[in-house]
């Protein structure tokens, strides 16, 4: 089996992101829209004309939201990764949110209404003059 960051589709996908966030892409864009006006007097703006713009934009767009959406994903999971390593040799920190992701949407407003809790309990404390980087448990 290829190794993921050398199979083709991955390759593929993170050129495709990587050239499509550049500058240069926008202006071929923007080049392409520009040469499509200025040919729609010479075709005398007949459908095949408007279908030819349409078509191809749907066909770009099309593609490049699986091309974009896999390389998101990726490197949103090496990104995931690197602050689960973070947590877990933090001294103080709470395993158990390595693996946030992974929890259903009640679960995470829960998590999230404690935090936000636990902030305004914070800028309580700051505005009372007191410090606000002690570690409080997350169990309420």
């Amino acid at each position: 089996m290829i190794p993921n960051n050398h199979h083709p589709f991955a390759i593929l996908a993170k050129k495709t992101a990587d050239i499509s966030g550049r500058p240069i892409a926008f202006i071929l864009a923007s080049i392409f829209i520009a040469l499509w006006l200025i040919t729609g007097p010479y075709f005398h703006f007949s459908d095949t004309w408007q279908l030819v713009a349409n078509t191809a934009t749907s066909i770009i767009t099309f593609l490049m939201v699986f091309l974009i959406q896999n390389a998101q994903n990726r490197d949103t999971r090496a990104l995931q990764i690197k602050l689960d390593e973070l947590i877990r040799v933090t001294e103080g920190a709470h395993s158990a949110l390595l693996d946030l992701e992974e929890l259903s949407d009640p679960e995470l407003r829960a998590i999230c209404l404690r935090y936000q809790q636990l902030a305004a309990e914070s800028r309580k404390r700051v505005a009372r003059g007191e410090s606000d980087s002690h570690v409080d448990s997350l169990s309420g």
